[in-house]
């Protein structure tokens, strides 16, 4: 495994995420096979859509197909935008009670009528493979995880795979949605590192980038860290992925002037977003082993 090794080059080495992820897949596919050669049944997970969003189908698609990859048993349960919340909270009770599904995935954003705090709780805790339950989030908060939010999850396993140690470490998350913000944070203070969370209410950001050793950019907002904000030799992993007027895909911080200094980058495409379905098989995974 390489290790991390400040450097003062003028390219970044990039972090794979497409072939961390693969590898993070065939790992699971491979615990998945010995599991039915013991006998047991192939985990289960359940993909819940509501409505017709573009952008949820894609994401949905690439759940479903790692399933297959992975020789998991999947259901898809794709509901009208009409769907009241009531409907949908009832369909969550009977994925909750079948003894097939191990991990449920309802895809957001949710349509406006339906409040999607009151779908996150109704998940059981137990098959809630997002890790967005208060009970997994509170487990993580108390240093004791259970099932963990994917793309935290995955950027500690990015992170782990090139050699970094965020121990002792300052790292910077910009950005504190409940997806991944604030339970990145949670993760990296879990690893021992001395964690800086900014926000949209935060006074001069180029600051605290500048101190970072380790940055983790989640605001979606595309472009808005500088490149010449980035510490030289930094890690830089990119959460965002924006859709730009012309089709293409960026992240949030300006790629080719933050490639100039730093140590390590994420691209977008290819970086965390793999390791977020990567980790979502992981998790489906764990949660089957725990239920027996």
């Amino acid at each position: 495994m390489p290790q991390y090794v400040p450097m003062t080059a003028p390219r970044a080495a990039l972090i794979d995420g497409k072939a961390i992820a693969r590898e993070v897949r065939s790992l699971v596919r491979a615990a998945v096979d010995r599991r039915v050669a013991a006998g047991g049944r192939p985990p289960g997970l359940a993909v819940v859509m509501v409505g017709d969003n573009a952008a949820s189908q894609v994401y949905v698609r690439h759940k479903r197909s790692a399933c297959a990859e992975c020789g998991m048993y999947s259901i898809a349960v794709d509901l009208p935008r009409s769907t009241s919340e009531v409907e949908l909270l009832a369909r969550i009770d009977e994925l909750n009670e079948d003894d097939r599904i191990d991990g449920i995935l309802v895809q957001l954003p949710l349509p406006e009528h339906i409040r999607q705090t009151a779908v996150v709780e109704r998940i059981d805790p137990a098959k809630d493979v997002d890790g967005f339950h208060p009970y997994n989030i509170g487990r993580l908060a108390e240093r004791n995880p259970l099932i963990r939010p994917c793309t935290p999850y995955g950027v500690i396993r990015l992170l782990d795979h090139i050699g970094v140690s965020v121990k002792g470490k300052h790292c910077v998350v910009v950005g504190a949605s409940n997806i991944v913000g604030r339970p990145m944070s949670l993760e990296l203070l879990l690893m021992g590192a001395t964690t800086t969370v900014t926000h949209r209410f935060t006074q001069d950001l180029a600051h605290h980038v500048r101190e970072a050793e380790i940055l983790v950019a989640a605001a979606g907002k595309p472009g808005l860290i500088k490149g010449e904000w980035i510490r030289p030799g930094a890690v830089v992993v990119d959460v965002g992925i924006n859709r730009m007027p012309d089709g293409s895909l960026c992240g949030d911080v300006e790629f080719e002037a933050a490639a100039a200094r730093a140590g390590w980058i994420t691209p977008v495409p290819g970086g965390v977003g793999p390791m977020t379905v990567a980790m979502l098989m992981q998790n489906t995974l764990e949660a089957a082993l725990r239920r027996g």
